[in-house]
Order: structure tokens, then sequence, then C-alpha cells
């Protein structure tokens, strides 16, 4: 059986050390580290990982702020809120919790966040410069990823790299970081022509699409790293005989985790690491700042 990379010990050694590192922060310029996170409406998966991300801002010492705004708030209003803390001098990032209300523009309140505040990494801004190469705003997941296969120990460069998903906020941006690592990198997705076979020849496989229990033992290069971003929930019965629920990966982890070398569960694997990557963002446009 592969080595499970566990997202959870990995964030917690990289917490314990941010707390350090806040302490000394403080002690050389007099204030935290300040994380600002806004949430419209009660959209129980928003609320939760909202919670997770305003406790890890506590554990590691940091100053955290949670704005909540009601659903029918208007779209006026999130952009006076976001732009009060692009100004306030003690704000060092901004985190708006998607999906939004219909009514509410996503598009324009991303951009209305402030690039240097940026913490998600989502600014046209801070893309574009990722894209180009230069120093921006990674976002979160795509971070936490990279940390993973190079906790590993194995060695990025030369291999290839599949990434399975397009989206903005994982497929597109992992496959620059890896191709920043010079790694050999194909992007596919529920399009691509032969789908099994082009995941089978990655070195690197990271599944990013939302479809539970996708990517299966057949489709896996053996000895391969395979990194699991899918969280979906499917439905259960349980030994009462009533029906529950519980979280999978895109990736069939119980028979992947035989032919891999290294593996990440869901839950427990990306989802971790996606928070503790806020923090260290949220660090990094504080010394931006300075």
């Amino acid at each position: 059986m592969g080595t499970i990379i566990d997202g959870k010990a990995l964030s917690l050694s990289l917490k314990e050390e941010m707390k350090e590192r806040i302490i000394n922060l403080e002690n050389e310029y007099g204030r935290k580290p300040r994380l600002a996170v806004i949430i419209v409406g009660d959209n129980p998966a928003s609320r939760s990982y909202v919670r997770g991300k305003i406790n890890a801002a506590s554990f590691v010492g940091m100053d955290s702020v949670l704005v909540e705004l009601p659903e029918d708030v208007e779209e006026r209003k999130l952009l006076e809120t976001i732009d009060n803390l692009n100004r306030d001098e003690n704000t060092d990032g901004i985190l708006v919790q998607l999906p939004l209300p219909r009514h509410i523009d996503e598009e324009k309140v991303i951009d209305s966040i402030c690039i240097e505040k940026d913490v998600d990494g989502f600014h046209p801004g801070n893309v574009a410069k990722l894209w180009l190469g230069r120093k921006c705003i990674i976002p979160c997941t795509p971070k936490g990823i990279i940390k993973m296969i190079e906790s590993t120990g194995i060695e990025i460069s030369g291999k290839k790299a599949v990434v399975v998903g397009r989206s903005n906020i994982v497929g597109k941006p992992v496959a620059k970081l890896l191709l920043d690592r010079n790694a050999t990198v194909t992007i596919a997705h529920s399009r691509t022509r032969d789908l099994a076979q082009t995941c089978r020849e990655a070195d690197i496989l990271v599944a990013a699409v939302g479809k539970p229990n996708m990517i299966g033992a057949d489709m896996i290069k053996p000895g391969a790293v395979v990194i699991d971003v899918g969280i979906n929930r499917i439905p259960t019965i349980r030994e009462d005989g009533t029906e529950g629920s519980r979280l999978v990966g895109d990736v069939d982890f119980d028979s992947a985790a035989g032919i891999a070398s290294f593996i990440t569960p869901v839950p427990g694997g990306v989802g971790p690491m996606t928070i503790t990557m806020l923090m260290e963002n949220t660090i990094e446009c504080f010394l931006s700042r300075q």
C-alpha cells in the first residue's frame, strides 16, 4: 500500500512553526498579522469553512475578525465593507467566503479586494502575476498541493504531471506551479480523449474534478504520487439501516492506494493544508506591507 500523505499532520507541523513566527513578528513590528473574513448569509458549508479559518487563525496566534452580512445584503454594502477593510492599515488579509448569493457579482467582489490583501490569490492581478512568473499571492489549495508533493521527497523536476480539472481555483494554478518546478504538465478534463491512458502516464496525478471515485486503480501508473482534491458527499446506509452520507474524493482511495507510491486521503488530505496556506498567505501579506 502507498504511503498516505497526512494533510492534518503536515498542516499541524506548519502551524506550530507559524506560532513562533507570529510571536517574533509581533516583537519586531508591534502587532500581529490580521485576517478579515466576510461571510454573506447562512450557508451551512460556508459557515463550517469560515469557522475552520477563524479557528486556525486563533491557533497560530493571529488576529482575526469575522464580518457577518445577511443573505439579502445589497452588493453596494458588501463592496463598502471591503473598501473599509482595504483602507484599514491594521488589516493585512481579506477573504470573502464563496459562493455568494445570486444577486451579487462574485467577479466584481473579488476584483474589489486590494491586491496586496488578496489572501485567496483570486484577484486578476495576482492571477496574471502567477502566469507571468512574478512574485504574487499563490492560491491556497494549489500552494498546499505543492507542499504536500514536496513533503514526499519526490523530485518534481523532469516528472510528467497530469492535472485532471481545469478550474481557475485549483486546476489551472496548480498546473502552472508544477510547470514552474520543471514538470511536464498535461491538463486533462471531461472532454479529454482516453482520459484513463492520459492519467496512466502521470508520475504525479492531481485529481480536481468533483466527481466521486472517478479515478480508479486502472487509471494510475504504478508508483505515481496521487493528490486527491475532490470533496464529494455520497449517500450511504448506516448499520442501523438509516440513510447517511460520507465524504469521498475524486479518486477511489481503496483501490488506488495499492498502486500509488504516495496518496492523499479524503478527508484529512488537501483540505487542512488549504486553510494552513491561508494563514501563510496572511503572514506574507503582512510582511509585504511593512
